[in-house]
């Protein structure tokens, strides 16, 4: 257990001196996720997973917000003595890798973002549509938790969260034409929980302008699954983009590759 703040987060590193990777979970998901990446990946890498606050086995706070993310990033950096990881999230922890990274550009040796891309429910009409979807779900949270897919929040705490998620997604366009470090995307095909009229396709495409802008950032894989079964079902996708892109940095001589 790691303190920080006025919680404490729960994190484990399998140690030893490979490469670290670091893993960002999904807005309400556990470390749990990453089992078959981290399998997959082998004793090659030192995995690095936390649970965010109110996930997992991590505790309350008073302060979910994406800045209070992005101070645990540098909390457990750390507390486990870590520098230049590769940073490899998922959704919510997709986002937050770029923005870490676009903060942090001498810190970080390349980024994995799992079917993550810069839009989201803005305005009050989003707003709106985002909080009745927590509330009609809230008599699921206690029993998601418990696997690993939710946090144990209120459902307008829940809401806040993806929220200010969609907003900081929506605008987040600059923070990717700008990163330097080198970024490859595991994208996916079909739909999340609550979207509808596949405005989870729409939204990947937004990736198509950044990605000409800036060589930095590539698309690795396109695969099957939806977003929320993307590391369960194509977890050697993500795998193997995690391996390219290490190699990748070696070939390009990137400081401590």
């Amino acid at each position: 257990m790691v303190p920080v703040d006025d919680t404490a987060l729960y994190v484990t590193d399998t140690g030893g001196p490979g490469r670290p990777v670091v893993y960002l979970n999904g807005a309400y998901a556990d470390q749990s996720h990453w089992r078959r990446v981290i399998t997959d990946l082998g004793s090659d890498y030192r995995h690095i997973t936390y649970d965010e606050r109110a996930r997992g086995k991590s505790k309350r706070s008073a302060d979910y917000s994406f800045e209070a993310c992005l101070r645990d990033v540098d909390t457990a950096l750390k507390a486990r003595g870590v520098d230049r990881p590769l940073l490899v999230g998922w959704s919510y922890g997709g986002i937050l890798a770029w923005h870490w990274a676009d903060r942090n550009p001498d810190r970080v040796l390349g980024v994995v973002c799992v079917d993550a891309f810069p839009v989201g429910l803005t305005g009050e009409e989003g707003h709106e549509r985002i909080r009745k979807l927590f509330r009609r779900m809230r008599l699921l949270f206690p029993i998601a938790a418990r696997l690993g897919l939710a946090a144990r929040m209120t459902a307008d705490q829940h809401a806040d969260v993806n929220i200010e998620l969609n907003e900081i997604a929506a605008a987040s366009v600059p923070v990717l034409d700008r990163l330097t470090c080198p970024v490859r995307f595991v994208l996916a095909t079909g739909d999340s929980l609550g979207s509808q009229d596949g405005e989870m396709e729409q939204g990947r495409s937004t990736l198509d302008p950044v990605l000409a802008r800036n060589p930095n950032l590539k698309v690795s894989a396109k695969v099957a699954s939806n977003h929320s079964k993307i590391l369960r079902n194509d977890s050697p996708a993500v795998a193997q983009t995690v391996r390219e892109l290490a190699a990748t940095c070696r070939r390009s001589g990137v400081p401590g590759a």
